[in-house]
């Protein structure tokens, strides 16, 4: 094998970088024309630190809950018995608790009222660094496996199809999606809508660990592996054949994840600046915001090494 070329199994992500930055950068377009010049403007970083929770993982307390929410660990009436409000679910539950077991669709309401404030503010970089994150975990919320315990296939002998499912199908297939949407509109109860939407994720979850069963015990397992190489890595990843396979049994579900995913934040960035009362944004177009944005991000960095956490792991690709 050549020199310099590592094997691994798979890179870490969640949905997949190249999914939560085209996410987020496709939100922007929804956006009335009030709101669109200014995140327009900034539509890169919106892009790049869409990625930005995700490497926060390992490095800040309580990042890693934020991404999920086991369903299962409830039992069968999790979603009618879990409160909607995050007091609410403080005092029935306990902090710890929850925090044990994920607390996304509570987050998206707080990562929201945050972002209502920063409008109201006119603090430019906060608007920008919340709307990244709030993107971020909207996305999250509308992944399959970010509801249940078994959320890489962990539980059933399938490690590894989390990564497959929201990178390495989005990142194959996702060029071909109708990504294209109407303009974005209010929601009226965004703590409602967010535990609709998990609601909606956990009820895709058994179809997702069924097909990859059903197709990994055809005559043609063996070739579900291939290696690539990724920025001079060689990388085993699931193999374009059997990607492909799994892809059509699951009939468009990737896509419209993803689809509802892009409504979603639009609709919430947008429902944000109306409850904010509508602030004119066109002085805060021209200003500098992103070195800030990047300053901040290189001081988180430089602290991974120094707290390594003992947080939930990311499944392999």
């Amino acid at each position: 094998m050549m020199a310099g070329l590592m094997l691994f199994c798979g890179l870490k992500t969640y949905w997949g970088f190249w999914a939560h930055k085209r996410i987020n950068r496709l939100a922007v377009f929804r956006l009335p024309a009030e709101m669109q010049g200014f995140y327009k403007k900034y539509i890169d970083y919106l892009s790049e630190n869409a990625v930005n929770p995700d490497k926060r993982r390992y490095a800040v307390p309580g990042e890693a809950e934020r991404h999920f929410i086991d369903l299962d660990a409830y039992g069968d009436s999790a979603l009618t018995m879990l409160p909607r409000d995050w007091q609410a679910a403080v005092r029935k539950i306990g902090e710890d608790s929850l925090g044990k077991h994920g607390i996304v669709p509570w987050h998206v309401q707080v990562t929201a009222a945050q972002l209502t404030t920063a409008f109201k503010q006119k603090n430019t970089f906060c608007i920008l660094r919340i709307s990244a994150d709030l993107g971020h975990y909207i996305a999250d919320a509308h992944v399959p496996l970010h509801t249940t315990r078994n959320y890489n296939g962990q539980l059933t002998g399938q490690e590894g199809i989390h990564g497959f499912w929201e990178s390495r199908l989005p990142e194959l297939f996702g060029g071909q999606y109708d990504m294209w949407l109407g303009p974005a509109m209010y929601r009226k109860n965004i703590a409602e809508d967010i535990w609709k939407t998990v609601a909606a994720s956990h009820l895709a979850m058994d179809s997702v660990l069924l097909f990859e069963k059903q197709l990994t015990e055809t005559p043609q397992a063996d070739k579900k592996y291939s290696f690539e190489l990724r920025n001079n890595v060689l990388t085993r990843t699931h193999s374009r054949e059997f990607s492909e396979k799994y892809h059509r049994m699951l009939a468009g579900q990737v896509e419209r994840r993803m689809r509802a995913s892009v409504q979603m934040v639009g609709d919430i960035w947008y429902t944000c600046w109306v409850n904010a009362g509508q602030p004119d944004l066109g002085p805060l177009t021209n200003a500098v915001a992103d070195s800030l944005g990047q300053n901040a991000e290189t001081n988180e960095e430089q602290n991974w090494l120094q707290r390594l956490l003992n947080v939930r792991p990311e499944p392999d690709n």
